[in-house]
């Protein structure tokens, strides 16, 4: 007989065992040997097989690093394009057209993704010529693996994709970026049917966004110290760590040199300032370079602020000083760089981030800043509207339709006023905000903002709002089309695709692993996955 408790307790004894022998298996796999191995046992195997159509050489997440993937190999006498289309009973088809590294081959090579776990998968393969014509078709079954995390496999759907969203949408996947968990973090990859295509292990913290660079490389967060770059195929070719001073938080870019500009906190810092560092890291060399000190750039404001806040990054460092924390880093092609700061909800750009820092303008409520010499630097509100309470994932874009100095910025606005390390500011001052930290306040909305910036009169206009779910901390948003824009209101576990007058067109519910959904982007994966 167990004592009172004991089967319990055993059974949690037994569950952190499971999970902490995952997350070794997957920090393993995180590393170049493992990679190199894999690889080594990939092509052996591959070069034993026959490899024709009608019995091609297959293997399931090969590298480690997206269990429900399927690595597909054979050759044929006339050069064709793939198509594939998985099958599994009781779920929509998931078809694609499959990145064999030229649009016409005779040996094919790619990777097969969405198969359904712990279920029997039909996958049907068609190949093309170059007329269009359909010269050959096979099929092969799989029974789809285990998945490693607790994640739906088909989430629930609040409003079914109208055709407009769903056209939109198309082949394209939505990647969950940090639905943070306790035991082992992921990110995802779901359909616009909510069917999960992809599970992505990543060491702790989470992915932040997904770049693609002129080697055909995906690169990606693995950890608050990893940076990696993934080719078609799942293998990680490069897998690089920053210097053991800094760690990464919230965002990254890629510059025109394909290096990659990092959000990042200086650990060695004696007065333990965090989340207010930009940082190069050389993607050939690993390098690890300082751009920007925030705290250099902002002495006076800095020093008005209360010593207080937590590194969301290091969740067991006590005593930090969370004073600005940045959130999003855009970079411009004039070398310049956007970053949105929450503790201050202001966006501010910075001239020649790379070389000498400068800051050019700033946008929000500036009376955040009152009592410094920077409340100059904010360009001028065109028009009755609110500005930001805590924004995220501001965005810059363009069209030939703007003059020079002229361009967007799409933002989610948190509405939400609050900052720990600024107890005496008057949230309210800012019109529309919401000081309940509740993401299920009944009278709090959340918003999608987009902003005309004419930086030649120094002014910004609102030329689209319109109310989302409320979620008072982290949440994205990403403009589909010219009509449709993607939300992610992070603290419901809600996504979706809205078109330009706010009006639903896809809305999708995601089980919480603890607090919150950090973001949701969706990609077309052209060129990578998919040709």
């Amino acid at each position: 007989m167990f004592p009172l408790g004991g089967t319990a307790k055993i059974g949690e004894a037994i569950e952190r065992n499971r999970i902490e022998r995952l997350n070794a298996t997957i920090t393993n796999i995180y590393t170049t040997a493992y990679q190199q191995d894999a690889d080594a046992t990939l092509i052996t195997n591959r070069d034993k097989a026959t490899a024709t159509l009608d019995d091609p050489f297959t293997a399931v997440n090969p590298y480690g690093t997206n269990t429900t993937s399927m690595y597909v190999y054979f050759t044929t006498s006339e050069a064709t394009s793939v198509s594939y289309t998985v099958h599994a009973e009781g779920y929509p088809d998931f078809t694609a057209t499959a990145n064999q590294g030229k649009d016409y081959a005779t040996t094919h090579e790619f990777i097969v993704l969405g198969l359904i776990p712990k279920t029997t998968n039909t996958i049907t393969l068609k190949l093309t010529d170059a007329s269009g014509s359909t010269v050959a078709t096979g099929q092969l079954t799989c029974k789809g693996p285990k998945l490693l995390g607790d994640e739906e496999i088909q989430l629930e759907q609040k409003r079914t994709p109208t055709s407009a969203a769903a056209q939109s949408v198309g082949n394209g996947l939505y990647a969950i970026l940090g639905n943070d968990s306790d035991d082992q973090d992921f990110m995802y990859y779901y359909d616009v049917n909510g069917v999960i295509r992809g599970e992505i292990p990543v060491k702790y913290y989470r992915s932040h966004r997904l770049l693609f660079d002129d080697n055909g490389l995906m690169w990606f967060s693995a950890s608050t110290h990893t940076m990696v770059g993934m080719n078609r195929l799942g293998k990680l070719e490069k897998i690089l760590d920053l210097d053991d001073q800094f760690i990464l938080h919230h965002d990254y870019v890629l510059d025109s040199d394909g290096n990659l500009v990092l959000l990042a906190t200086d650990l060695t810092r004696s007065d333990h300032a965090v989340q207010d560092q930009v940082v190069k890291l050389d993607t050939t060399t690993g390098k690890t370079t300082l751009l920007l000190d925030l705290g250099t750039m902002f002495p006076d404001y800095k020093s008005t602020t209360t010593h207080s806040g937590i590194d969301e990054s290091d969740t067991s460092a006590i005593g930090r000083w969370d004073w600005i924390h940045c959130n999003t880093i855009q970079l411009l092609d004039d070398g310049s760089a956007i970053l949105s700061a929450r503790e201050t909800s202001t966006i501010i750009k910075v001239a020649d981030i790379e070389g000498t820092p400068k800051l050019q303008y700033m946008i929000g409520e500036p009376s955040v800043w009152n009592g410094t010499q920077y409340t100059a630097s904010f360009l001028t509100r065109n028009g009755d509207f609110g500005d930001t309470g805590g924004q995220h994932s501001v965005t810059y874009s363009t069209d030939d339709s703007l003059e020079s100095g002229s361009y967007y910025l799409t933002l989610f606005d948190n509405s939400f006023g609050y900052a720990m390390t600024r107890p005496d500011y008057d949230w309210t001052t800012i019109k529309g905000l919401s000081t309940s930290q509740s993401a299920t306040d009944a009278d709090s909305r959340s918003r999608l903002r987009k902003y005309l910036v004419n930086e030649n009169d120094g002014t910004y206009t609102e030329v689209n709002s319109f109310k989302v779910p409320y979620s008072p901390y982290v949440s994205s948003v990403q403009e589909i089309d010219d009509d449709l824009n993607l939300v992610d209101s992070g603290m419901q576990g809600l996504f979706g695709i809205y078109d330009s007058d706010g009006t639903l067109q896809a809305q999708y519910a995601m089980k919480l692993a603890t607090s919150y959904i950090y973001r949701v982007y969706l990609y077309d994966f052209q060129d990578f996955y998919f040709a």
